[in-house]
């Protein structure tokens, strides 16, 4: 199939790794380095898309230790940019302009608001170098993968 040809549904990653928006930084750090990815969607209750949290935009927010960063919720962090979302049937000719657009280097699949997948630039590439796999990764998105619970110091009053 010819990259051309093909649409956001072919290239995106199925597996989709999320947190909500009153979860800690702490909790999408570790989150992040346990699933070996750079970017969470950030989801309400009702698995719509509130924004999508980066390692740049935790980075560039972090202050303190843990105790400072378990007390503050990621939706804080999410950047003033609009997040890229389209359609599954989207060629991937669009998706790199809503990407480009939006000055985001990840776009959200899904419609009306919801999420089934992410593309980044390595699902881009992948497909640009014909290294799509039909069907790549398993379906759905997963809230936390874990169920962290930070180990903080006792305060002392």
């Amino acid at each position: 199939m010819s990259v051309e040809a093909m649409t956001a549904d072919q290239v995106m990653s199925r597996l989709v790794v999320t947190v909500e928006p009153d979860e800690s930084p702490l909790m999408a750090w570790e989150l992040m380095r346990r699933a070996g990815v750079h970017h969470l969607p950030v989801v309400d209750s009702s698995c719509r898309l509130v924004g999508v949290l980066s390692r740049e935009d935790l980075a560039a927010h972090w202050s303190g230790g843990p105790a400072e960063q378990s007390q503050v919720p990621v939706a804080r962090l999410l950047g003033e940019c609009s997040c890229a979302q389209v359609a599954p049937d989207t060629p991937i000719s669009e998706v790199a302009a809503a990407m480009l657009d939006s000055g985001t280097v990840a776009c959200v699949v899904g419609p009306d608001g919801t999420v089934i997948g992410l593309i980044t630039p390595t699902d881009l590439l992948r497909a640009l170098a014909g290294r799509v796999t039909p069907g790549q990764g398993s379906a759905g998105v997963r809230g936390g993968m874990f169920h962290l619970e930070p180990v903080l110091p006792p305060r002392t009053p």
